[in-house]
Parts: C-alpha cells; structure tokens; sequence
C-alpha cells in the first residue's frame, strides 16, 4: 500500500493539514483546525490523521510543514500563538522518515506557480519579465512577506520576514498614525498595522484621532460597517490599503520583483471591491525616480483557497528547499 504524504500551513490561528498522494500533487482530506485547540504541533496532526481515518499501518511516513514564523534550527516558536517545538522530537513523536519544515510564505510563494489563471484577480496590469523574482505577500493574523526564483530545474523560494521591518509615514495622518502606534508599542513594525489585528488597531487609532467613540470591537465589525457606511470604518479601510500600497511597492524594489506581486492571505480576498476604491495602485506605483520601475508590475489578488498547501507539497519533491 503507498502511504500518502502529509502536508501542513500552520498560521497563528489555523492548522490546515492535507494528505498528497505520491506522484500526484493534488492536495485531499484538506481540514482546518484552530491552533488554540491543542497544546502542540504533535497533538493536533494525531487529531488530524485521526479525523481523516489513517491507523498507523497507513500513516505518513514523510511530511513538510509550514509555519508563521522563522523558520532556523532545530526549535520552532510560532510568532503569533503558544506552539512550541523541537522538529526531530516532533518527527520521532510522529513515526516520520522525513520531516521538511519551512516558513509559512515560502510555501505560499512555493504554492504561486501552480495558482490557474481564475484563481487570480488582477489589481495592477503590468507585463511580467521572464526569469524574475516574484513577490508574494499578505496580511492574515500577520505580514508575511516572501518571494520565488525560477532555478534550473526548480523554483528557489526567498523567504523574508519582511513584515517586521519599520512603518514608515508618507503623509501628516500616518505620522499621526505612527505616534498613537509608538505610544502603544514603542518601535511599530508594518506588521502591527496590516494583518487582522492591525486593522482594528488602526480603526481605534482613527477614533482617538478624531474624538469618536469606537462602535466596533472585531475586524469583521470593521469592515461590515465600512461597507454600511460609516465614515470612521471606511477611511480606516482605505487607509489599510494604502499603507498596504506603500509597503508592497517598497518590498518589490528591495525584492526586485519584475516577476509580479502576488497578494495572499486571507484578508485581501474579502476586499476585492475596495482595493480599486483606495490608493493602493498609486501608492504601490508612487516611488519617485523609480515610479517607472513599479508602475511595470502586476499585481494580482490570490484567490485560491489553499495556495499554502500548494506549496508544501512543492516543497516535498523540491530539492531547492531545505
């Protein structure tokens, strides 16, 4: 009997775990489960594979994880929940051969080239140069910030953690912006802005700034009444976007991702219909002497439902990724 793979993105909020058949890339028995239901790594795949039916006669014998956090030696802390682990522990608990465990973007930016074309929304046209780097990004319970490489004979992923780099104001309301955030937290990260958190964050900043007393306490609150028509909700919303503008275009020079930005996560999806509303383009575009270089590349939305898990079983046959 061939035993399946595992395969896994593990985000601050969610585990998604899938099986792959050998041969085959094509995720199935795809469950999420929230992170906060078990103490650990170990556990919640025992669960797993229970819930999908596999005794140990038929267990995975080989898996590659991903996970929302730096990914170097052999213990892995997960930046935004309580998971805490040895991977060769994690590996014997599990009866795996093989363990490959990589950052949660790289398998993101993995998952990209096996995205079909209708699970891509185009934001900015542009015209993508051959043999490139791609920029893959996106705010979810954080930033995450990655890229892919064509190699010779595979994709080379670049993982970052780029969305702990510093926010940098561009006008006199984000300065605002930055010192109700520095009050709060001293050093402001673009993270503490653009992931779910960071929206409400951002919303609450925006009623002390204007003396207003806060009528949401969820980041869905915040969109639903944006799209009701409250005035706070929205320019909160829009200004997410262009601060999401602002750093994407940043993160593409440093990148140089003439390849194409590609926007994950689970966010950005549901705001399909603001992102032409806001700055988003022109801040994304508005670099100065090198405007031209940015205003060249698309910029598309990932629609896809688990372009994570793509790339975790890229990641399993892919030589390139350690």
């Amino acid at each position: 009997m061939t035993r399946p793979a595992l395969i896994g993105d593990i985000g601050g909020t969610n585990a998604r775990f899938a099986l792959v058949t050998p041969g085959e890339f094509t995720p199935h028995d795809i469950l999420a489960l929230p992170c906060a239901d078990y103490p650990g790594l170990v556990e919640a795949v025992r669960d797993y594979l229970a819930r999908v039916g596999l005794v140990a006669e038929a267990a995975p014998r080989e898996a590659c994880l991903a996970f929302a956090c730096p990914i170097g030696d052999d213990r892995v802390r997960m930046t935004n929940n309580h998971w805490s682990f040895s991977r060769r522990e994690a590996q014997t608990a599990l009866g795996l051969e093989r363990l490959k465990v990589i950052n949660d973007f790289t398998a993101q930016a993995l998952g990209v080239p096996h995205l079909a074309a209708d699970e891509l929304v185009e934001i900015h046209p542009g015209v993508a140069r051959d043999h490139a780097t791609c920029l893959v990004i996106g705010p979810g319970t954080g930033l995450g910030v990655g890229g892919i490489f064509p190699g010779r004979r595979a994709w080379i992923p670049l993982p970052t953690e780029g969305g702990h780099v510093t926010f940098a104001p561009t006008d006199e309301r984000e300065q605002n912006l930055l010192r109700h955030f520095r009050n709060r937290y001293g050093r402001v990260s673009v993270e503490r802005i653009l992931c779910g958190q960071g929206l409400l964050d951002l919303y609450l900043a925006h009623c002390s700034l204007k003396g207003a007393n806060p009528s949401c306490q969820t980041p869905a609150e915040v969109t639903a009444a944006a799209a009701g028509g409250d005035g706070i909700a929205r320019d909160t919303l829009l200004r997410f976007l262009k601060i999401l503008g602002d750093v994407c275009g940043d993160a593409a020079l440093t990148m140089g991702a003439r390849g194409g930005v590609y926007l994950c996560g689970g966010i950005l999806p549901r705001l399909l219909e603001w992102l032409p509303r806001s700055r988003f383009v022109e801040a994304f575009t508005d670099k100065g002497r090198m405007s031209d270089y940015t205003r060249a590349i698309p910029v598309r939305v990932v629609t896809a439902p688990w372009p994570g898990l793509l790339g975790a079983a890229e990641a399993l046959r892919n030589e390139e990724v350690e």
